[in-house]
């Protein structure tokens, strides 16, 4: 399927590693110009520049200034198709709710809402100029599958899902789209590396690393993680034209693992 994306421009936050890193892969693939940021780069990012489509730019999203850079290189550019706001972070709280500070809190609101609400208000006009765009933003099954263990990540997430559903209602007669895509656990370092949730909780449990990501594969009917390519083909799916009358949307990439709607 052609999804008609060749010529386009898009921001992808978060775009060094994991979904951010894959988002960014398959929308140049599709021929769409692409400003990745990120605080740092990768080698694999890095890369991916090298192919004359994609332009990284250093942004620091924790940081209420960091969304300039990225919009003014976009800008550069004479349009803004696609933003793809995908940055984030989540840290396991396994001392219980009580341990997790005002600090913490205000840091994960920051990093996976207000980064989001940042570079959606420094984009749109962009958009708005010339009546149409997309906004994709990376969720989480977390939004409704409450967690006490990502208790202050849950809340934020829950927080995006809800913002993008208002400001798709405003956005949409003015032709731009604003959708969610919300993945459970998926195949990156985020989940799967030294640092990441299995490593958190086997390190508390006495157990295997790769036990605890066994154990949060079997809850989901497919018996699997999510890998970053399908989150990054869903994405792109929203952001075409093929997807055109798809808004205030939340689609699950989670291998079944909420059983409920």
């Amino acid at each position: 399927m052609d999804l008609g994306l060749a010529g386009q421009v898009a921001i992808v936050t978060g775009a060094s590693k994991g979904i951010g890193l894959a988002i960014t892969r398959v929308l140049a693939d599709e021929g769409v110009t692409v400003v990745a940021g990120a605080r740092e780069t990768s080698a694999e990012l890095e890369a991916l520049t090298r192919t004359g489509t994609v332009t990284y730019v250093a942004a620091d999203l924790g940081q209420p200034d960091g969304v300039a850079h990225l919009v003014d290189a976009a800008a550069g550019r004479g349009r803004l198709d696609i933003l793809v706001n995908n940055v984030g972070a989540v840290t396991p709280r396994l001392d219980g709710f009580v341990a997790v500070t005002d600090e913490q809190w205000a840091t994960t609101y920051t990093l996976n809402l207000m980064a989001a609400v940042r570079t959606t208000r420094a984009a749109l006009p962009m958009m708005l100029a010339r009546g149409r765009g997309v906004i994709v933003c990376t969720s989480s099954v977390n939004a409704v599958l409450a967690d006490p263990g990502v208790i202050d990540y849950s809340a934020a997430k829950a927080a995006l899902r809800s913002f993008c559903k208002s400001l798709s209602k405003e956005l949409g007669p003015k032709g731009i789209r604003v959708n969610t895509v919300s993945p459970g656990p998926v195949s990156t370092d985020l989940w799967l590396g030294a640092g990441g949730v299995a490593a958190a909780v086997s390190a508390r449990q006495g157990t295997d690393p790769s036990a605890v990501a066994a154990a949060a594969a079997r809850e989901s009917a497919t018996g699997r993680f999510t890998r970053p390519s399908e989150v990054a083909n869903l994405v792109a799916f929203l952001a075409s034209d093929v997807a055109g009358n798809i808004t205030g949307a939340d689609v699950a990439i989670d291998g079944g693992l909420i059983t409920t709607t």
